[in-house]
């Protein structure tokens, strides 16, 4: 999965924050779908690697019981999250027991959507 994230960065639209992520979502049938960052020159316009995966899979006909994993990267030589958009988007549309796995120069390390958002709001909380 790596190799693929790798090359998936190359379609990151990162012109503004020179910031490049890629998302893999794997679905429980094998089916993956894919997301870049893309940035405008109004940061708000743009949208997240892990939402624009998500969002494709919804176009797809996919659903929250569908989504097995996300895979993630960024061009950094840090570990990286989901920024707080994101993780609530991952709150409100994927299982809390879903892996989000993170490669880094160092590794890889994988967390769950329920560790990573330990006190979500969600729709149960309306």
């Amino acid at each position: 999965m790596k190799e693929e994230l790798e090359k998936l960065l190359e379609r990151s639209k990162s012109l503004y924050f020179d910031y490049p992520v890629a998302a893999i979502l794997e679905c429980n049938d094998g089916k993956k779908f894919y997301g870049v960052n893309v940035e405008t020159s109004s940061p708000a316009a743009g949208i997240c690697a892990e939402r624009n995966a998500i969002f494709s899979a919804f176009s797809g006909g996919y659903d929250k019981k569908d989504f097995k994993r996300i895979h993630l990267m960024a061009r950094s030589n840090k570990e990286v999250y989901p920024c707080f958009i994101c993780r609530q988007a991952l709150t409100d549309f994927c299982p809390p027991n879903m892996e989000i796995i993170t490669y880094f120069e160092k590794g890889e390390k994988t967390v769950t959507v329920e560790e990573l958002t330990p006190y979500s709001f969600s729709a149960n909380d309306l």
